[in-house]
């Protein structure tokens, strides 16, 4: 009986010790937050759970809106998740996204086909989609058109960058997701950029990646296909890319090859290199230097709300 209160107490003790913290000083720190000081979300934020934006491969693909009341055109966020294409979902709240709501932003988070469902392109085209949905409601839920900003972490980084970077007229939209918004900006965490050294032996996202991909006859060309920087060309939306120079399972240099090439493009990017940092999972001090690295790039690229 002792041992089993004793091991009851321990499991309590665990239990709290686990728990984020929820108050502005000490933000909850999970791969898609970033923080601003005394940044907390509207309490007037209107939420719209649940939306179908697509039905692909016997599925109904959802999201989830988080519209800034009023009647004033907003910028929108719109955000992928990671999880190596193949796991995760949208986050169930908007809670770690309170920075960029107090700064005036509404925010989309996005459901597409997981490698379960559709091997690649599938994830691509329905990002793609989840941007033609958000300009085909524009009116209803408010959002302003000039701003529409692609979020993603990891994977979700990947598809953010295809999001804003692949050019009109290619071989990849699906019929009827081809009228987007010109993308504002692109938020780049710790995603993938170049498929192919991630298939080579010893690489983290190996399995995921082949898994991926699939068996093709043309496998070299179409991993250069789903790569962006196949896309990386002059005129791209200004980027802003976050990564830690440790990252185990994303390579730092993935991001510094981003960075690289649309500088000799004449693109504006921002690299914010996270010294030791992991794949994701930031201290509370490193999610703050984020925010306001972020915010600077807003402020550089005119995108905070007046």
């Amino acid at each position: 009986m002792k041992l089993l209160l004793v091991l009851l107490c321990l499991f309590a003790v665990s239990g709290i010790a686990q728990t984020p913290q929820t108050d502005l000083q000490h933000p909850p720190v999970n791969p898609e937050f970033i923080a601003l000081p005394h940044a907390g979300a509207d309490s007037k934020i209107i939420e719209h759970k649940n939306i179908t934006y697509l039905h692909a491969s016997g599925t109904d693909l959802q999201l989830d809106v988080y519209q800034q009341p009023g009647q004033k055109a907003a910028p929108v966020v719109v955000y992928f998740h990671g999880g190596a294409w193949w796991k995760n979902a949208r986050p169930a709240s908007a809670n770690g996204f309170r920075s960029l709501l107090s700064l005036g932003f509404s925010l989309v988070t996005v459901d597409y086909r997981l490698t379960g469902v559709a091997p690649a392109p599938a994830s691509v085209q329905d990002a793609r989609c989840a941007l033609a949905w958000v300009k085909r409601n524009a009116s209803q839920y408010n959002f302003d058109l000039n701003e529409v900003i692609a979020f993603g972490t990891s994977s979700g980084g990947h598809l953010a960058l295809m999001a804003g970077m692949i050019p009109a007229g290619n071989d990849i939209d699906l019929e009827g997701c081809t009228d987007q918004p010109k993308v504002a900006a692109i938020f780049d965490f710790y995603g993938i950029t170049d498929l192919a050294p991630l298939l080579q032996p010893g690489a983290t996202l190996k399995k995921s990646g082949s898994n991926w991909l699939g068996q093709r006859s043309d496998l070299a060309a179409f991993t250069a296909k789903m790569s962006p920087l196949h896309y990386v060309r002059s005129g791209l939306p200004p980027t802003f890319i976050v990564h830690g120079d440790a990252d185990p399972v994303v390579p730092y240099t993935q991001s510094v090859q981003l960075r690289e090439q649309l500088v000799a493009h004449g693109v504006p990017v921002r690299i914010f290199t996270v010294p030791g940092g992991q794949h994701g999972k930031f201290s509370q001090e490193e999610s703050l230097q984020v925010g306001e690295a972020m915010k600077q790039f807003l402020r550089e690229n005119d995108l905070l709300v007046p």
